[in-house]
């Protein structure tokens, strides 16, 4: 340890490894195929001290989802941060690293969007927290169409999203140029000329 650096304090190491291991298989195999056991086994825990630290497997794939949407937003957010009230070239550089996201190896989808596909009971907790992403998703979108001046921010968002959820399910195969440029592409071809670049 660096001096200065507190050290971290064992049960949140434990519960961070559990997290990290289960995130990693969930992602990797989808949930439904990853059991409470392999998850002890590979992250080297006592399935007592799992059990600790999340009461169910549903706990874990809600804290597995809430780990994903952090990391999303935190990204989102840096791409903001550097394109403040430049929301055009916003657009264009949110749609960069999304595609970039999709074009990474071992890309296996959105966690959101798989989660929704595996647990249609809407009152699940994970899936709550697939549909309130998607739902900041138009939102944040929404707001970048209203910057720009477009005419129906939502409409555009709704376009938009769909075409993001789509790109997001199809991978790397998208299109031969990469899914960034596809994406940018098609984000182009929803608004109006007069808001064209």
């Amino acid at each position: 340890m660096k001096k200065g650096e507190k050290a971290q304090s064992p049960v949140l190491d434990t519960r961070e490894r559990i997290l990290r291991t289960a995130s990693e298989l969930f992602y990797r195999e989808g949930t439904r195929a990853v059991g409470v056991d392999l998850i002890v086994a590979q992250s080297g825990v006592a399935k007592t001290s799992l059990y600790r630290h999340f009461a169910t497997k549903d706990d874990l794939i809600e804290a597995f989802l809430h780990r994903e949407d952090e990391d999303f937003w935190q990204h989102w957010d840096d791409v903001a941060a550097e394109h403040k009230d430049a929301p055009r070239e916003e657009l264009d550089a949110q749609l960069q690293w999304l595609g970039e996201r999709i074009a990474r190896p071992g890309y296996r989808g959105c966690p959101q969007i798989n989660i929704a596909a595996e647990y249609s009971d809407d009152k699940h907790p994970a899936r709550k927290v697939a549909v309130a992403h998607k739902r900041e998703m138009r939102r944040r979108l929404a707001e970048l169409a209203s910057a720009m001046e477009l005419d129906e921010p939502e409409t555009f968002a709704l376009r938009l999203g769909t075409i993001i959820d789509g790109a997001l399910s199809s991978g790397r195969a998208l299109h031969a140029e990469g899914p960034a440029k596809f994406l940018q592409e098609l984000a182009q071809m929803l608004i109006p000329k007069k808001g064209r670049k």
